[in-house]
């Protein structure tokens, strides 16, 4: 069974919590965080690509709250 992104997040953070030293925490939640983005990054871009098969950008862009155009920049992330 999948874990529910919740219960992922919640995970990860008492992981990041039970660093002892404070320093090592922050560089690794740095390092988590970054890790994220681009990963969260792509999540998006896959989605876009999802979202436009019969839809057009500016439907798409709609749906993600951006212009047709960002749209399309979104969908190139993982490209």
């Amino acid at each position: 069974m999948t874990p529910s992104p919740d219960a992922a997040r919640r995970t990860l953070i008492a992981s990041l919590d039970a660093i002892s030293d404070p320093a090592e925490r922050l560089k690794e939640v740095v390092a988590q965080e970054e890790q994220l983005k681009g990963e969260f990054r792509g999540v998006r871009a896959r989605i876009a690509l999802e979202l436009k098969d019969g839809r057009t950008w500016d439907q798409v862009g709609e749906i993600f709250g951006v212009t047709g155009s960002r749209a399309e920049q979104i969908s190139r992330a993982s490209r």
